[in-house]
Order: structure tokens, then sequence, then C-alpha cells
């Protein structure tokens, strides 16, 4: 990737529901969760995650991201897909953007982001971002 933009986040909204869930095993459930974004990165978010909570409460999760906004001053959207992990209190995902579902301003972006944090009122990122 040719580009970097430091961005900070805040989760505004967190909707989680139950779908299946085994007597003494797993559960699966569902989050639909809002964000907002600041810095290189200036919008919103708005991920649903499909997640499988272990018995010992240890997770693994994936979901998709709608973000409306503008990267470094070109406006548009795009859309994140998330994998990952919850264990001990942190999670661990990667986030990249799906191929084809850049608009406006932002067709082309291909990027990704590491992410790895506890519980915090706001999240700072690296994400690395190339157009094609």
């Amino acid at each position: 990737m040719c580009a970097q933009a430091a961005v900070t986040f805040a989760i505004k909204g967190w909707d989680e529901s139950v779908i299946e869930e085994v007597e003494k095993g797993p559960t699966l459930k569902r989050a639909v969760v809002t964000k907002s974004y600041r810095g290189g990165l200036e919008g919103e978010g708005r991920v649903e995650y499909q997640m499988l909570y272990r018995s010992d409460g240890s997770a693994v999760f994936s979901g998709f991201e709608i973000v409306t906004g503008s990267l470094d001053g070109k406006s548009g959207s795009f859309v994140f897909e998330h994998r990952g992990t919850f264990e001990g209190g942190t999670v661990k995902s990667v986030w990249r953007v799906v191929p084809g579902s850049a608009t406006a301003k932002l067709v082309g972006l291909q990027g990704e982001v590491a992410f790895a944090a506890g519980h915090q009122d706001e999240y700072s990122i690296t994400f690395d971002y190339d157009f094609e």
C-alpha cells in the first residue's frame, strides 16, 4: 500500500441479539454496530457482525461495514470486510476493503487495517490504502 491514514473511531451504538444458543455449547449472535471516524478518514460506519461465542467466553466473528465519508479529502463510500477473534478481553481483527465496493471519488480503493485492542472509548488505527 502506498498511503496511510491515521484514524480515530468511536462506537456510537451496539445492538446485539442471540440467533441460536446451544446448551453448554456455543452461542451464535448478531450485532449491528455504528461508528464515527475522525482523522484521515472522516465519516460514519455501520457494520453487521455474525459472532460465535464459545462457552469459555472467547469468540470468532466476521462482518461487513459500509463506510460513508471522506478519505484524505476524497468523498464516497466503501465496504470493509471484518474477520477476527475475541479472547482474554482483546479483539484482534483484519479489515479489508472489498474490491469493487467503493463509490464516487473513492472508486478503485484498496486497503486494510490490522486492529487489536481492549475496550476503550476511542480507538486509533492506521488505514493502509492505495487506488488501483
